[in-house]
């Protein structure tokens, strides 16, 4: 008999999150985002957050929404670099910020969902990074523990997803979606397309079901370049 995780929509999908959790939120630049999540929490107020994402999104699209209306308390990130109310609430010391190397990010997540509590890389030796932690020496080369990440909620975007919750992305939307995906707690999927179960191609499946515990098909999602060049 097949599991049927689907809610209704985002304000069902987002309703149990609650003031100072942990979340994690999909995306590259502005691609493969939970926009529909986002404006939930939005809507629903929560506060106190601590949002786990590649990056800050801008000014008026993605995890930049929320740091408009003060709902996050820190973010842990990679890339902040195109969002002046980001930095903005960085200087006036409004907002916690932990700076990660983009891979080493990405690992701890991947780490956080397969149960890996501490790892070594040589990413960030020598410098701020490496402060406080502790470095071990392998074969002549010094490398950094790192520790997991693992979220309260795992909020991803997906472009095809079935009612069974597995995911398939497309593009660059790869890139933190299907790790994050399985670091949360409760992992919360919004889709552009929403299928029954065996129309997905077993062999195309980013995410199984087994980490998805809600999905919906989202909508109004928006195609946006984060930086437009044009010839003169």
């Amino acid at each position: 008999m097949a599991i049927n995780k689907v809610v209704s929509g985002a304000d069902e999908a987002v309703k149990d999150i609650p003031d100072n959790a942990v979340l994690m939120l999909g995306g590259f630049g502005l691609c493969g985002i939970p926009e529909n999540c986002i404006t939930a929490l939005i809507k629903k107020g929560v506060t106190g957050l601590t949002c786990i994402s590649n990056n800050a999104g801008v000014d008026e699209f993605g995890i930049g929404l929320m740091l408009k209306t003060r709902q996050v308390k820190k973010m842990i990130s990679s890339y902040v670099g195109e969002n002046a109310e980001f930095e903005r609430q960085l200087l006036s010391g409004e907002l916690e910020v932990e700076l990660i190397p983009q891979g080493t990010l990405a690992e701890r997540v991947r780490a956080g969902g397969a149960g890996i509590p501490l790892f070594a890389t040589p990413t960030g030796f020598g410098t701020e990074v490496a402060e406080g932690k502790d470095t071990i020496e392998v074969e002549g080369k010094m490398y950094v523990m790192e520790k997991w990440l693992k979220a309260d909620f795992a909020i991803v975007k997906a472009w095809k997803g079935d009612t069974m919750g597995n995911l398939i992305y497309r593009g660059t939307a790869r890139n933190f979606n299907p790790m994050m995906a399985t670091a949360g707690k409760i992992t919360i999927a919004e889709v552009e397309e929403l299928v029954e179960p065996g129309e997905l191609d077993p062999n195309q499946i980013h995410t199984p079901g087994i980490f998805v515990q809600r999905i919906f098909q989202g909508n109004n999602y928006e195609k946006r370049i984060e930086q437009r060049t044009v010839r003169k």
